[in-house]
């Protein structure tokens, strides 16, 4: 038993990154699922990135024949935060640009994104802190003012 504990142990501090499950930053907004998009489009605008896309995929699943309630993601990013991350892990590209997704559940609106420091985790990206650091307070303060500012 006591082999077992140590080794479960073990496998916990030596390959942590497995075992841990990405949290998304979940944030409720005071407005419609398509105005929060259409405030986080233009504070992404203002604040010197660029949106890649907007998906709709509601609308998208309506062309199918389908329903689902008003769901939008926005692709956005701005390449002097993401380059220098994918120099150190090409594989990043997997996760670059940024994403929000923006979906309305139980008559409320809801906005999320990774947290780029699950982002960092995932490809073992190190000696980049001040960038992710600026990434974060970038999608804390743009989904804020898309989800509550005035």
């Amino acid at each position: 038993m006591l082999r077992f504990v140590f080794a479960l142990l073990a496998a916990l501090v030596l390959g942590g990154p497995a075992f841990a499950q990405e949290d998304p930053v979940v944030k409720e907004s005071r407005y419609s699922v398509a105005e929060t998009a259409d405030r986080l489009q233009a504070v992404i605008e203002e604040n010197g990135a660029a949106v890649v896309a907007r998906v709709d995929h509601a609308a998208n699943a309506e062309g199918a024949d389908m329903q689902l309630a008003p769901t939008i993601l926005m692709i956005f990013g701005n390449p002097m935060l993401g380059t220098p991350i994918m120099r150190e892990n090409r594989l990043a590209g997997l996760d670059l640009p940024m994403k929000v997704l923006i979906w309305e559940e139980d008559g409320a609106t809801r906005i999320a994104y990774a947290s780029p420091e699950n982002l960092r985790k995932r490809w073992g990206i190190e000696g980049q802190d001040e960038l992710f650091s600026k990434m974060a307070g970038a999608l804390d303060k743009m989904t804020d003012a898309a989800a509550q500012g005035e």
